[in-house]
């Protein structure tokens, strides 16, 4: 239920599974002792952790890296003040994982985990076009130009958003402009890569009457950068130890080790 939900209440797991909801609450808090789940704060979700990983394969590495990314995404908001969020691509459409949005004063909307944003109407979902490999930018792009949504007619015009593209990896990051009515809310976004494999787009909000643009180039792309960096390396070492762990001892190793 907490994986294939992204998270979920007492009240929700327990008219899932059809259990009192003091049963599905003791349930859920023995998990989070044990270490395979946590309760978010922000919205009292209950949330699977990178321990599930040694249960079942249904964790996937979107809720890893997110597990991992949590703790950096923090101190990044609590540095910078604007509200930081990490998503995936999830069909054809781009989810939000994990957002300070309720640790950031300067959050005009509360975003929560499990929030979609558009691919061309993001900031984050731009930048995942950019660094995605060609064969799945193609794929998601006729995907997004035969779908009826609003937000996915600019895919209509290729020519266009490919100049948008080839834009954003020049420079590195992904810009994104919301029309509000006192101030544009501006996102921006880099990508977040183990090796070679990109993961997720890492993302801040700020207003454009608070934050000249040059100002918010030198302020938080660099901040945006060191993390997600950081993030994908914690991946790349996380993914390194459980192979270490899950791989079989050679005769000699355990001879050695007993």
């Amino acid at each position: 239920m907490l994986n294939q939900h992204n998270g979920a209440t007492v009240s929700e797991v327990a008219a899932a599974i059809d259990l009192p909801r003091t049963t599905t609450y003791r349930i859920l808090e023995t998990l989070c002792v044990a270490g395979y789940a946590y309760r978010a704060a922000i919205d009292e979700r209950y949330r699977l952790t990178i321990m599930v990983r040694g249960l079942s394969d249904g964790f996937d590495d979107e809720a890893w890296v997110t597990q991992i990314a949590r703790s950096y995404i923090y101190d990044l908001c609590r540095e910078l003040v604007w509200p930081v969020a990490i998503a995936t691509l999830s069909g054809s459409s781009m989810l939000i994982r994990q957002t300070t949005d309720h640790e950031s004063p300067l959050a005009v909307e509360k975003r929560g985990p499990g929030f979609r944003v558009p691919i061309l109407g993001s900031a984050s979902g731009i930048c995942y076009l950019a660094f995605c490999p060609k064969e799945q930018r193609d794929t998601l792009l006729e995907i997004l130009a035969k779908s009826k949504n609003e937000a996915d007619k600019p895919a209509r015009n290729r020519n266009k958003v490919y100049e948008k593209l080839v834009e954003t990896r020049k420079q590195g990051y992904a810009v994104s402009r919301r029309p509000r009515r006192v101030s544009d809310e501006i996102s921006m976004a880099v990508p977040i890569f183990a090796g070679d494999r990109l993961l997720a787009s890492l993302a801040l909000r700020f207003s454009s009457t608070a934050v000249a643009m040059d100002d918010a180039q030198k302020r938080f792309v660099p901040k945006l950068r060191d993390v997600a960096q950081r993030i994908g390396q914690d991946f790349v070492e996380q993914h390194q130890r459980d192979e270490f762990v899950s791989a079989p001892a050679s005769p000699v190793a355990r001879q050695a080790l007993q």
